[in-house]
């Protein structure tokens, strides 16, 4: 086995437990700030949390990468990510809300890390192969992400054998999940595809070397991730909630949540072919069109649980062509060590709008209604339309060569 295809596979390995811990996370966080605040407009701030964690930890990841390596930042995001979902679990049985609020921002951290190892795949990676690449560690998320979602019934029933709190039970498989994600990290991702891909021993920088970068396609890149993910956050963080106000089942919410992830990441490889075919731009225009779809399904959906499954289908589909195409179009358009950096501010970018796309929905939802925040959510996507369709007019300039 080369090297590139032995790193590509154990990054797949981390991604499948990691995801099965996001997975459960994502869905309970929500629920159990509910269960503690018996309000919806503070069950949005289980996301946004979420999100400040993960926005907290992405620069010094991508800092402690570029000095270190990916495989001592990936190791460190994934045992953040473990303390926190084990706090959830105390914050769960003492009832805490200042408590539950910190585990769930550390959990954010199992986000950051997750996000970082799609970059790590593509370090040694040929260029024309870059989003394919990219995508086979995004795809590798499937497994863990679509089955995170379903360990509620089986979470609440090993919850109640030790004597937790049902909402818990998933929040140990979480942990477990990320603590192995950081054991596999530590022990198998050799050699370092960070200083292979560099040549030589990575070296220490700074964020304000990366700054200059941030421009061109790479900032048209960085503006499709963050305004895709703040659609999506914004839509899957109240889905949940407003679903159980319409008298769904748990196990209903689940798979809801399970179809949505599984649109984030099985069709990642097709993604990634698409955009290595027709380049980054298009198909970041095909993400918004499919986002624009998913709001609008799922935003008319009343009580139909058929159809706001659909929709968050489509939102989840919608989001993994944008972001893949965009992170691709980033990777192509930086080199050396400033890459990482400017990955970082990507992400950074990506997380502080999914942070702001999920405070606002949960006041959105609690005043407007679950109909205006899809609208709402939809509009976003118009002005980056433009700004796409305008790039596109200056292919030279606006797409990278392979």
């Amino acid at each position: 086995m080369n090297v590139q295809r032995r790193i590509l596979a154990v990054l797949a390995a981390t991604q499948i437990v990691g995801a099965l811990g996001i997975g459960a996370g994502l869905t309970i966080g929500t629920l159990l700030v509910k269960d503690i605040t018996h309000s919806a407009g503070w069950a949005g701030m289980a996301t946004v949390v979420q999100v400040i964690g993960a926005a907290s930890v992405t620069v010094p990841l991508a800092k402690l990468a570029t000095r270190f390596g990916r495989r001592p930042a990936l190791t460190t995001g994934w045992f953040i990510a473990a303390v926190g979902a084990f706090i959830c679990i105390k914050a769960a049985v003492a009832n805490s809300l200042p408590i539950v609020l910190i585990g769930l921002c550390l959990f954010g951290a199992a986000v950051a890390t997750n996000l970082q190892s799609r970059f790590a795949a593509v370090d040694r990676a040929e260029p024309a192969l870059v989003g394919r690449s990219l995508a086979l560690v995004v795809w590798s998320s499937t497994i863990g992400a679509v089955v995170g979602p379903n360990l509620v019934g089986p979470g609440a029933t090993v919850a109640h054998r030790i004597g937790v709190p049902a909402l818990a039970g998933p929040m140990l498989f979480s942990g477990a999940g990320f603590l192995l994600a950081a054991v596999l990290t530590f022990c198998l991702l050799r050699p370092e595809p960070l200083a292979e891909s560099l040549g030589r021993t990575v070296v220490r920088s700074s964020m304000r070397t990366a700054l200059p970068h941030v421009r061109g396609p790479v900032a048209l890149a960085i503006y499709a991730i963050a305004t895709a993910h703040a659609i999506m956050v914004a839509v899957m963080a109240l889905t949940p909630v407003h679903m159980q106000d319409h008298g769904a089942a748990l196990r209903i919410v689940g798979i809801t949540i399970s179809v949505h992830i599984a649109g984030m990441f099985a069709f990642s490889p097709i993604v990634g072919l698409i955009s290595d075919k027709i380049g980054p731009l298009r198909t970041i225009l095909a993400g918004q069109a499919l986002l624009i779809a998913a709001v609008a399904t799922a935003g008319t959906s009343g009580h139909s649980e058929v159809q706001i499954t659909l929709g968050l289908g489509l939102l989840g589909v919608g989001w993994s062509t944008s972001v893949i195409a965009g992170a691709a179009l980033v990777a192509q358009s930086t080199y050396g060590d400033v890459r990482p950096l400017v990955q970082g501010i990507s992400d950074l970018s990506m997380h502080l709008a999914g942070a702001c796309g999920g405070l606002l929905a949960g006041i959105v939802v609690a005043t407007l209604g679950y109909g205006i925040l899809n609208a709402a959510a939809g509009a976003l996507a118009v002005p980056l339309i433009a700004a796409v369709a305008t790039a596109l007019r200056r292919p030279k300039v606006a797409e990278p060569a392979h």
